[in-house]
């Protein structure tokens, strides 16, 4: 049953950090544009809910939204804290 839970939970994450990486080049070619951008609530949003390596990896590939501290900060704080928070539930179950 645990592993069938963490199998899920692993396809869930690489679903939302393809999608993560996709918003960040999205986001990048709209800049380029002229066009109406994805809003920097929504980024996060995405990386809280488990694409945060997706956008983590968007950010340095598309060299997107590198200069911003909320970014440079917030994104490799809340990836730290997913794992920590995986490394924890495997120990625990």
């Amino acid at each position: 049953m645990a592993f069938v839970v963490w199998r899920i939970v692993g396809i869930l994450f690489l679903l939302m950090s393809i999608i993560g990486f996709s918003l960040m080049g999205i986001d990048k070619s709209c800049a380029r544009g002229n066009r109406r951008r994805i809003p920097e609530k929504t980024l996060f949003l995405c990386a809280s809910a488990l694409g945060s390596l997706g956008i983590f990896i968007g950010m340095h590939v598309f060299r997107h939204k590198t200069k911003h501290i909320s970014f440079i900060v917030g994104i490799p704080l809340i990836l730290l804290i997913q794992i920590g928070v995986a490394l924890l539930a495997l120990y625990v179950f």
